[in-house]
This record gives C-alpha cells, structure tokens and sequence, in this order.
C-alpha cells in the first residue's frame, strides 16, 4: 500500500486529491497539511511513501518544507512530487535541486497523477524529458552563466559522465544502453554510482546537477 500525504492551501485542491486517491486499491491518504510548517509535522509523524506538495502555501513555503524533509535522514524514505501551476514556474528548479523526485502541473490528467504517484514510490523519478530540460535549462542559465562543477563532480569516470549527461536528456536505462550500446544493467550501474558519488537523492537531483556542473546544456550540445 502506497501510503501518501498531501500538502496544499487550497480545501478544494486537497478534496479532490483526497478523493481521487480513496478511490485507489493501492493508495491511502495519510493526512493532509494546508501550509509548510504543518506539513513537515505532518511527514515526521506518519512517515508518508509520497508527499504531494503545493510550492505556495502560507507560514512556509513549499520549497522549504521540501528542504526539511529532504535533509532529514529519518525521512530518507518520502519521495516529494511537487504541485505547480504553471510549467515555467521558476520554483520548480529550486525544488528539484531541493531534492524532489520531479514535479506536476496542477491540470494534470488524474491517471497521469496516479501514475506519479506509484512511479515516485518505486523510488524513480517523475521526469517528463522535454517540460524538465526546458525549466532546469533555462533557470540554470538565469542563475549562473558559467557552470558550477559538483564539488564531487572529479570522482566521476569518463563514461559516468557521458551517462549523466543522458539521464539528463531525460534518457531511461534502457535509452541509454541503447545509446551507448551496453547492456540495460550496465546503464543502471553506471547511474547508481553516479547517483552515489554526487549524492544525488534520486535521478531529478542528478539532473540538476548535470546542469549546474555544465555536463548538460539547455540546447543539448
């Protein structure tokens, strides 16, 4: 059972969450916050597998209670998804550099919500290839012009590099044993050690950090 939590201001946002989650086999609420602060009390005291997150909410912001949770080791088990209105809202960079495991547009299909929510919980990333290289790509360029490396980015191998410049294309696994014309498991290890060399929570943090370390440009080259 995929136990998930919702954080959001609006009553009416969080009903009709609610009751689209309810009517899953597979999913159960458990709790609901209606600003930042409470939401934080609200994962340390259930443990929640999903955390639907609005990035607006009063008392504390979205983004900063995604910083708490995601700093917090006992809750190294709660994926964040971040709610946003717009796709080119410029908090939704800073919340996959904050640590969320991707990101949604308040109008999104609900099979497409459930969707995010079992794959969250599987411990991948929610990463649609051409929404999130477009927002990562143009916030990094607004916020640095020269890359920033990964202060762990020299520990990376030649092929890991060329491989999180892939992940960063949005490129699964399997793309890029394609690509690269290695076996499927090869690509997933040369990504888990990526992932554990930059300390990255999840593939969302690794690709922003692609970005921000210039192995992946807005353009692609």
């Amino acid at each position: 059972m995929i136990r998930v939590a919702v954080a959001d201001d609006q009553a009416l946002v969080r009903l009709g969450l609610r009751v689209l989650l309810e009517t899953e086999d597979d999913m159960t609420l458990v709790g609901e916050a209606e600003d930042g602060r409470a939401a934080i009390e609200l994962v340390r005291r259930t443990r929640p597998d999903v955390v639907l997150m609005d990035v607006r909410m009063p008392v504390l912001d979205g983004i900063e209670a995604l910083r708490t949770i995601a700093a917090d080791r006992r809750l190294a088990g709660t994926r964040v998804i971040v709610l946003t209105t717009f796709e080119l809202d410029e908090y939704v960079f800073e919340s996959l550099r904050a640590g969320a495991s991707g990101f949604l547009i308040k109008d999104t299909e609900p099979a497409e919500l459930l969707h995010a929510v079992r794959v969250v919980a599987r411990g991948e990333s929610l990463l649609s290839p051409t929404v999130t290289r477009r927002v990562i790509g143009e916030f990094v360029v607004k916020r640095a012009r020269r890359p920033v490396p990964h202060p762990h980015l020299g520990t990376l191998t030649d092929r890991e590099r060329e491989v999180v410049a892939l992940v960063a294309e949005g490129l699964s696994n399997e793309e890029i044993a394609q690509r690269l014309v290695v076996s499927p498991a090869t690509a997933r290890t040369h990504v888990s050690r990526a992932m554990v060399k930059l300390h990255a929570r999840d593939r969302a943090q690794l690709v922003v950090f692609a970005f921000q370390s210039g192995l992946a440009t807005p353009d692609g080259t």
